[in-house]
């Protein structure tokens, strides 16, 4: 006699879906990273190529945000039925005559509540400042720089100046971690 299999009780939860404004690998598993770390939940993260509507540098923390909460916003219409949206823009700005690398966060919800949050900055070099400067995007100079192939859907800036110390995954995730603190901690936003 054949006796009925008893459901696992995680299967019988349901994954949440998180949809990823860029279907670039990185920004794809930072998010898988923060989101399995912070949350005894199981999730599915897919990548979906939305417009950020800035231009394909984004200059200043301002431009650098709107990409990324357009990221998240364009997502969360573009596939409705989801339950969390991120919108992850990198960005560049001028410190005087020296210029800073950064990303954006934004992480919406099937709510009112929304998270965000900005990676540290980090000084380039000279040679990388004057390619960006005239026009060229950051993963571009990288490229041309260090000679390197696509290097935004891997180690991009941050990990080539830190010798692979830090991976862009692990700095886009500490971010992310920092984003989804209104969803953690619900009581207080």
């Amino acid at each position: 006699m054949a006796f009925p299999k008893r459901r696992n009780l995680q299967e019988q939860k349901r994954q949440k879906l998180v949809i990823v404004g860029s279907k670039n690998p990185v920004k794809i598993k930072s998010t898988e990273n923060a989101f399995s770390t912070l949350f005894d939940e199981s999730f599915i993260v897919q990548g979906l190529n939305v417009d950020s509507e800035v231009s394909p540098q984004p200059k200043g923390d301002v431009e650098t945000y709107t990409g990324a909460y357009n990221r998240a916003f364009a997502s969360k219409n573009a596939f409705p039925e989801a339950d969390f949206w991120v919108g992850i823009e990198g960005g560049v700005d001028n410190v005087g005559e020296q210029m800073v690398s950064f990303a954006w966060m934004v992480v919406l919800n099937n709510e009112t509540t929304i998270g965000k949050a900005k990676t540290a900055t980090f000084f380039l070099p000279e040679a990388l400042n004057k390619m960006v400067s005239e026009g060229m995007e950051l993963g571009e100079a990288d490229d041309k720089l260090f000679n390197r192939t696509n290097s935004k859907e891997s180690g991009g800036a941050v990990g080539i100046l830190t010798n692979g110390v830090i991976s862009r995954s692990d700095y886009y995730q500490q971010a992310l971690s920092l984003a989804l603190i209104p969803f953690l901690q619900k009581e207080h936003y």
